[in-house]
């Protein structure tokens, strides 16, 4: 996994410095009520029992993740979407609102095994259908922005190894390099953040910018690799409009004797 990831970061920086990065915030852990107010439309993606990724919120009926989410490691397959469930606002073993996903949308231009770059970092991302909106008055959707500039300071919060109980926020981290698409970031990321929204806070409201693709080494700094989102998501809400990607009109329930997991989760690597 190691050499992949190296890999990626020659592809994309072979020829182009990275900017220092300013001072980042440290993580911190959304435990209580109080502290995760205003973050519930972010939520774990728990994925047929194989794993999970994190995902935002959008509109109250589109969550946005990893387009690698949806892939089997081993087989390469595409998992069926309607094994994977949506866990929004997910602290402590509890949801504010759980869905499951009646269609999934992915980047036409994203190759899952295809070969390692900057243009599969740039195409890693998918629009989530859900069954079922969320209309509940403590679950905002997010709102998106425009690709931020260099050095410009970002936050992202998200679900990882070891902490898959509860999501965890760094308000403070910073954009390295935008090269092809792709975005370098110093934030704090691990496995399991896969899919994680990368906010900007102009104005004070914080508004995605950006999803969590990969996390890599470069020059012994660990950053976090990322789509320029502007472009991909406009292309993502025109799939959805022209009625394609994966779906059907079969109502998503929970299987009799399937459990959720408080803990124990599998982390989806990012």
């Amino acid at each position: 996994m190691l050499r992949f990831i190296r890999l990626i970061i020659y592809a994309i920086f072979s020829f182009a410095p990275l900017a220092s990065a300013a001072q980042d915030a440290q993580l911190r852990r959304l435990d209580t009520i109080d502290d995760n107010r205003g973050w519930e439309a972010v939520g774990r993606l728990d994925v047929d029992g194989r794993g999970f990724c994190t995902g935002a919120l959008i509109a109250p009926n589109l969550v946005l993740t990893a387009a690698h989410c949806l892939f089997d490691t081993d087989s390469k397959a595409r998992i069926d979407h309607e094994k994977i469930e949506f866990l929004a606002g997910w602290r402590n073993g509890r949801a504010t609102a759980y869905r499951w996903i009646k269609r999934a949308v992915v980047h036409p231009e994203y190759v899952y095994d295809g070969e390692v770059g900057a243009e599969r970092v740039r195409n890693d991302v998918a629009l989530l259908e859900l069954h079922h909106p969320i209309r509940n008055t403590t679950v905002r959707p997010f709102d998106t922005n425009t690709r931020p500039r260099e050095g410009a300071a970002v936050g992202v919060v998200s679900y990882a190894r070891g902490r898959s109980d509860a999501p965890s926020l760094q308000e403070i981290c910073h954009v390295m390099a935008r090269q092809q698409g792709a975005l370098v970031m110093s934030c704090d990321v691990d496995f399991g953040s896969s899919g994680a929204p990368i906010f900007s806070f102009v104005g004070g409201e914080p508004q995605i910018v950006s999803v969590v693709s990969a996390k890599a080494t470069v020059n012994g700094q660990q950053v976090a690799l990322g789509t320029q989102l502007e472009v991909p998501l406009e292309i993502l809400r025109a799939e959805l409009a022209a009625g394609n990607g994966y779906g059907s009109t079969a109502a998503g329930r929970v299987v009799a004797g399937s459990a959720r997991r408080a803990d124990g989760a599998k982390f989806i690597k990012p």
